[in-house]
């Protein structure tokens, strides 16, 4: 049986994120990093929407693809550096994820949405970016907000929750409550939220 372009896609995708030399503990058996957060953000999709359609999958699945390769340290500290990183990482990501599709069999319009998708064009308007922005949002809030917040000082992780929360959908929030939270955490939500 030939394998489909999405299915071609999909495998060369987590080929890609097997290389990541950093691993997760996943119940006692390490994965490596990028993998485990790749089914994270798959996971978190299929909660949010009924029935992605598969350049939304292929979108999700590629947000975070080879993030090791460009570390956070190798751009200046702060807001500016963060976003000009993040952005890089987006448009890297989107491009290698396009690429991947091309050589699966996708015509070029559907590479050039999936591109746009992991970059987050058309944030709020986009059914595609906002669920890699959705996606995104929820696996940081349930696997790295709690860590995160012992790093920042609190006036700063308030105001990073508050625009978290305002890029994300009327769904994500749902779910976002919904998470379990240590005492800490919770409570540092409920007050970015109350403010």
């Amino acid at each position: 049986m030939t394998e489909t372009p999405y299915a071609k896609t999909l495998s060369a995708l987590d080929a890609l994120h097997a290389q990541d030399p950093r691993s997760a503990e996943v119940e006692g058996e390490p994965v490596p990093r990028e993998l485990w957060h790749a089914g994270r953000m798959s996971a978190w999709l299929e909660r949010l929407h009924e029935r992605p359609d598969a350049l939304m999958q292929l979108a999700v699945r590629g947000q975070h693809l080879q993030r090791w390769t460009v570390p956070r340290s190798d751009y200046p500290e702060g807001r500016v550096g963060y976003l000009t990183w993040r952005r890089d990482q987006g448009q890297r990501a989107g491009e290698t994820t396009a690429g991947l599709m091309r050589e699966a069999g996708f015509d070029d319009a559907s590479a050039e949405a999936v591109l746009r998708m992991i970059r987050k064009q058309g944030l709020g308007r986009d059914p595609g970016a906002q669920a890699v922005e959705d996606c995104a949002c929820l696996v940081f809030l349930e696997n790295y907000f709690a860590d995160f917040s012992k790093q920042i000082d609190h006036d700063h992780l308030i105001r990073i929750v508050q625009m978290t929360w305002k890029k994300m959908s009327p769904r994500a929030h749902e779910l976002a409550l919904g998470l379990p939270m240590g005492d800490e955490a919770r409570r540092l939500v409920e007050e970015a939220l109350g403010s």
